[in-house]
């Protein structure tokens, strides 16, 4: 057993760091340990399964944190879309990824393991206008706005008293009552302002923060009133003490798309947790697929009218984006373009700004038609039976049947590392090419270099120089192109001299467009 002064220091060490990198709402800390600061999406995977991946992968290599896929009962749809995940039918944890018991020991196991769980919650709404029955037998009528299973009826809805639109659709977004309390594509708005509709939700997050939750995504915060969400927050439970210190509030992050302009502006919830910065996913993008120019990343962060990092969390790829849900086809970049989502990661996992959640999806047949993709509904794999099919990893660590598993692609596990190794280390000695190659550090722990550049010819191409690591001597392996297996590098390495400087090579047309190192991944003489 470790010694008592050593959990001491490892708390300590926990609130140091916390007050550095969280902002100024309580429910803005994630809770992870020591150093780990990525999240990933897992969506749609069974928990057993994610339990499982906790121990076997995403606590041995420096993964923080799991969101999963909303984990109460919802609808039962034609087809098993991805996002009937999306439409409640009661509160109960029952969903096609398992039950509370499954769900419990998930939770117990990803704890166990370093992993923090943060739920993926539907407050604003529940099904559509159609009827039938939820993943746990309750019956629902979205028509009649019936839901037995919680319960809620018509007096727990926003009706024409409250929305100002005929049909009680949304249609003007920037019009706060209206995006507010009417419905989301035909979604059954909830009327948070009744205390009723409240306490049932408080209830809902509190028997899972009870379980050991350590937080929460708060989907459609931006069609939610901050007032109402402040009023449910207040009522949170602590996280449970068995996994985090006492008096710990759930980390809380809000979905709130906002690119500026006359939108609802996602400030308005920066004081109930973090939010998810939509213009880091759309200013990365922009520059990653040449739109812009590699080297305006130099200041990227506030300067570019960004939330405080304290208050962001970021992403590049999402279980929205992916299928143009949110954003647009051919202009998200998402598993199908796997060299330039790799790219773009690998900066925002160096880069320190937000906490970063990888996305970790499924094979779909995409087929774009119009410019939408006529296959956005596909769920997760299943067998002939409609039940969800489990993940097994192969021996090259990837996944089976139609799993994709980003998370365990080299390139993005091994920058998680990369992330962890740097810490809270500044970005120093940055280069570039005056156009698309850029190369920086953190602090003197860790170094990348990215090549993006198509004008020129061949040799402009490549990005060829001796650079300012920032690193010790030694020879460094690139993450990027393979492992340290026994002290020795299975891809490519470089040799830094006594001052730093050492010959950094990205060709233009190589399998990935960046190399990484960090001093956990120096030969050792």
């Amino acid at each position: 057993m470790l010694p008592k002064f050593f959990f001491i220091l490892i708390t300590v060490l926990t609130l140091l760091v916390s007050l550095f990198v969280n902002g100024d709402s309580k429910f803005s800390n994630p809770h992870f340990i020591g150093n780990r600061s990525v999240i990933t999406h897992l969506m749609e995977w069974k928990y057993d399964d994610i339990g499982d991946e906790c121990e076997r992968f995403l606590g041995p290599y420096g993964y923080g944190g799991v969101q999963v896929s909303p984990v109460n009962e919802h609808a039962i749809m034609d087809g098993r879309p991805w996002y009937e995940w999306y439409q409640p039918v009661s509160y109960d944890i029952h969903t096609r990824s398992g039950d509370e018991q499954q769900f419990r020991r998930m939770v117990q196991r990803c704890n166990k393991a370093g992993v923090r769980i943060y739920v993926d919650i539907v407050l604003n709404h529940m099904t559509d206008g159609q009827s039938g029955l939820g993943t746990n037998g309750h019956h629902y009528d979205g028509v009649a706005m019936q839901y037995p299973g919680v319960p809620f009826g018509p007096n727990d809805f926003h009706g024409h008293e409250t929305c100002p639109t005929n049909d009680l659709e949304i249609h003007n977004y920037s019009n706060r009552i209206e995006a507010r309390n009417c419905r989301l594509v035909g979604l059954r708005d909830l009327k948070q302002q009744s205390e009723y509709v409240k306490q049932k939700q408080v209830d809902f997050l509190n028997h899972l923060i009870d379980i050991g939750v350590a937080g929460f995504r708060s989907d459609a915060s931006t069609h939610q009133w901050p007032d109402d969400l402040r009023s449910i927050y207040s009522r949170l439970h602590n996280l449970n003490n068995e996994f985090f210190t006492e008096n710990s509030h759930p980390f809380i992050y809000h979905e709130t798309i906002y690119y500026g302009g006359n939108g609802i502006n996602s400030n308005e919830y920066t004081s109930l947790g973090r939010i998810i910065e939509f213009r880091f996913y759309k200013e990365i993008t922009n520059v990653f697929r040449n739109n812009n120019q590699l080297r305006w990343l130099r200041n990227f962060g506030t300067e570019w009218g960004l939330v405080p990092s304290g208050d962001a969390l970021v992403m590049i790829d999402s279980h929205d984006l992916r299928v143009g849900h949110t954003g647009q086809l051919g202009f998200n970049i998402n598993c199908f373009e796997a060299r330039l989502l790799k790219a773009a990661t690998a900066f925002m996992l160096a880069w320190n700004y937000g906490i970063p959640r990888v996305m970790s999806s499924y094979f779909w047949d995409q087929i774009i038609r119009d410019g939408k993709d006529v296959n956005d509904w596909v769920g997760p794999p299943t067998d002939q039976h409609g039940n969800i099919l489990s993940v097994h990893p192969n021996p090259d660590m990837t996944c089976n049947h139609e799993w994709i598993c980003e998370h365990r692609w080299r390139e993005i596990y091994n920058m998680v590392k990369f992330k962890l190794i740097a810490g809270q280390e500044p970005v120093n000695n940055w280069w570039d090419n005056g156009d698309n190659q850029i190369a920086f550090s953190r602090g003197n722990r860790a170094f990348i270099a990215i090549n993006l550049q198509k004008n020129g010819n061949d040799h402009d191409k490549n990005l060829q120089k001796r650079l300012q690591t920032g690193l010790p001597p030694g020879i460094y392996c690139d993450i990027i192109s393979g492992n340290l297996i026994n002290n020795r590098c299975m891809g490519k390495s470089i040799q830094v001299d006594k001052n730093g400087l050492s010959d950094i090579y990205v060709g233009h047309d190589e399998f990935d467009a960046f190399v990484a190192y960090h001093i956990g991944a120096r030969v050792e003489s």
